[in-house]
């Protein structure tokens, strides 16, 4: 039990670095990737949504590793990673700072103060955390009859505020009446939502790429990086199948 937890924590923690390293992935999509992971690797998959500890401790991991990749292109190159980031660039800004290569020798106080701070924000918040988790755990008591409305109300009353747009809310009561089937017949939500938010992103990125290369898709097999890329992503699909065919 406690080897699984150390892996899934290990797991968690470098898929979410290296997630929160790619601008305008964030915490969200590596959370769902190591859910995802963690399920397709474990020999009991149906204890997944019922506390088991692997789909606890590797998504919040990813989590919370997430938000320190997300400042790698932050202060390297001045690109946000996530909306966090983007409120801290344009905080930056205000102050007449300018993320990039030189901001670790122009001022160096600042960016390693930054880091440090991060630090003490992660024994900060499992200081909260530890203290907080009576209330987590009433929460969890409370009926499901209860619960459920106000989950949707919530996120009623989020998806309207964001544009006042009644089309996108009735389209989020069918994205949740599609995903309550899904799981009712055994499909997983989260590798569908990974694909909605990773989609546009990747189809955005080689288009770039074709423009680039003038539609040639030689331009993935002249550099060793795509190389290493491409034969990374064959193997995990290889051993996603090979992994599923031994069960």
């Amino acid at each position: 039990m406690r080897a699984g937890f150390l892996l899934a924590l290990l797991r968690g923690s470098l898929l979410g670095f290296c997630v929160g390293v790619v601008p305008g992935a964030g915490a969200t999509v590596a959370s769902l990737m190591s859910y995802s992971i963690e399920k397709s690797v474990s020999r009991t998959p149906e204890r997944f949504g019922k506390g088991m500890m692997a789909g606890l401790v590797g998504p919040e991991a990813a989590n919370n590793a997430a938000s320190s990749g997300a400042m790698v292109p932050l202060l390297t190159l001045g690109i946000p990673g996530s909306a966090s980031t983007a409120v801290l660039l344009a905080g930056f800004v205000l102050w007449g700072l300018t993320p990039g290569p030189l901001l670790m020798t122009q001022r160096p106080e600042f960016a390693w103060g930054l880091i440090a701070s991060m630090y003490l924000g992660n024994v900060a918040l499992l200081a909260l955390n530890i203290f907080a988790i009576p209330l987590f755990v009433q929460m969890i008591k409370l009926p499901y009859r209860i619960l459920a409305p106000a989950v949707v109300l919530v996120c009623t009353i989020g998806t309207y505020s964001v544009n006042s747009s009644i089309v996108e809310t009735w389209l989020m009561v069918a994205a949740g009446v599609v995903g309550f089937f899904m799981k009712l017949y055994g499909f997983s939500p989260a590798a569908l939502v990974l694909a909605l938010v990773l989609g546009p992103l990747a189809e955005q990125s080689l288009r770039q790429t074709l423009t680039i290369s003038g539609g040639s898709f030689a331009i993935f097999l002249d550099r060793p990086l795509s190389l290493w890329i491409l034969g990374i992503s064959a193997a995990v699909l290889a051993a996603g199948i090979l992994v599923r065919r031994e069960r």
